[in-house]
Parts: C-alpha cells; structure tokens; sequence
C-alpha cells in the first residue's frame, strides 16, 4: 500500500474544527501515542492547543495521560510533557491518581485532560478509575462529578497563575431498556456540567466544537438505529478552554 503523506498542520482560526486524521506526521518520525489504544485523544487537538496556549519549554501535565499522546505532542515542540495515569502505559507515564498528582504548588504552565465520559470505555481494572463512575447512575452522578471536581481542584493547585488548561469532553446518551424508538434514553450533558465545575476555580476563555471522526457513526446499522429509535449518535467534542487567574478559589 503506498504512503498517504497527512495534510501539513496549521493553526485552526475558528471555534469548529475537524481534524483530518487522528494523527499527524511528526518531524521525529513517529506515532503520537497509540492508535491501537482505545480512548486515544487526537493529536491534532493537542497540538493545536500547545502552540496556542504554550511557549518552548513550558511544562505540561497530563493527569490522565493513556497511551502518552500529550507527552509525544510536547516532545515534537520542545515542551516538557508531564504524564500520570493510574494504569501507566509506558515508562514515561507516571503512576498517579489525578484526583492528588505528587507535584508542587504551581509548578505547570499548562493542563490537557481527556476524561471519562461515564462509563463507555472500560480503561483499567483500577477500581478507583473514573471511568467507573457513572455519570447517570442511581446517585444521579455524583460520585462522576465529585470526582471530576477533585481533578479540577489539582490542576489549580499545580497551574501557575495566569496559565491556560482545556478539557477535551462529550456528552452522552443511554438507551433505555425496553424503549420503542421514542427517544425515551438518558440524557447526560457531562460537557455542560464540567464547564460549571470548571468555572469555580478557572474563567472561561472559549469553547471549540471538534467534529467527531467516529467510524461507528457512519455505519448502516448505527444511522439505522438512531433513526429508528429517534435518539442522536454523538457528532461531537467540547474542548473547554480555561485560564487560572489568582484571587479565583482554590
């Protein structure tokens, strides 16, 4: 099969983006993460981010890292990447609960998460994953959103003031058992409920909708049953962009 050469990366200028691969062609000659790896945030999306939001040098965290994309991203522009993830994938990622990261009090200029969306993806066997948690569950998803709350809560801690984060997240929709193709799932707006966590400690400086390369949206059988059973496949991604700015609560 002959080589594809990706399209040459440039700064997006609107608040829609659609990226043309989920990965893109590095000048190191490598795989950003791994594409095998279920879950895995686009590259593109990171690196749009850092060259936004981040100079050379600057080092960025991580606290839900997977298969090490950030860390990758931030190797191909000079960043210094900082990796945890309760189940690490590879020796760079340190082994680490985003809810207390062992790091100091503003040390890092900028965050990336890519959280659980509920319970769709089943990361780890770590009973303490997020992803565990789910966002509709009979507590109403408390337990989901207290501990995206501690999350939020340590990325403050170690940010330095006056530096910028984002959230990479999707709402979601559960079937009901026994439904007719009256539309009659559940509803989780998780993007909506993290912004209003996020807006506690951080201020709101945009947010972008990323259209969803999703394969499973274009199959037959999939468009079948969301006509069918009158419900919507999700078509895309909130990435919610924050700043810290000192005198916000910790």
């Amino acid at each position: 099969m002959a080589f594809v050469k990706r399209p040459p990366l440039r700064i997006l200028p609107t608040t829609l983006w659609e990226y043309p691969s989920q990965h893109y062609d590095s000048p190191r000659g490598r795989m950003q993460g791994d594409k095998a790896y279920v879950g895995a945030t686009p590259s593109w999306i990171i690196w749009q981010l850092l060259q936004r939001y981040t100079r050379e040098g600057d080092r960025v965290l991580d606290p839900m890292c997977g298969s090490g994309t950030t860390l990758d991203v931030c190797a191909d522009l000079g960043r210094a990447g900082v990796g945890f993830d309760l189940v690490p994938s590879r020796a760079d990622i340190t082994q680490g609960d985003a809810r207390k990261l062992a790091l100091p009090d503003a040390s890092i200029d900028f965050a990336f998460v890519d959280p659980p969306y509920s319970t769709h993806v089943d990361y780890s066997d770590d009973p303490r994953c997020i992803g565990k948690l789910d966002a509709s569950g009979e507590d109403g998803g408390r337990a989901y959103y207290a501990a995206m709350e501690r999350v939020f809560g340590e990325l403050h801690r170690v940010m330095r003031d006056r530096r910028y984060m984002a959230v990479y997240v999707s709402d979601s929709w559960r079937r009901r058992k026994g439904d007719k193709g009256l539309g009659n799932g559940t509803f989780m707006p998780i993007g909506f409920e993290l912004f209003a966590l996020l807006r506690r400690r951080f201020q709101p400086v945009d947010i972008v909708c990323v259209v969803r390369h999703n394969a499973s949206m274009s199959k037959g059988n999939y468009r079948k049953a969301a006509e069918e059973g009158n419900f919507f496949l999700r078509g895309f991604n909130y990435l919610l962009i924050m700043k810290k700015v000192d005198g916000r609560m910790r």
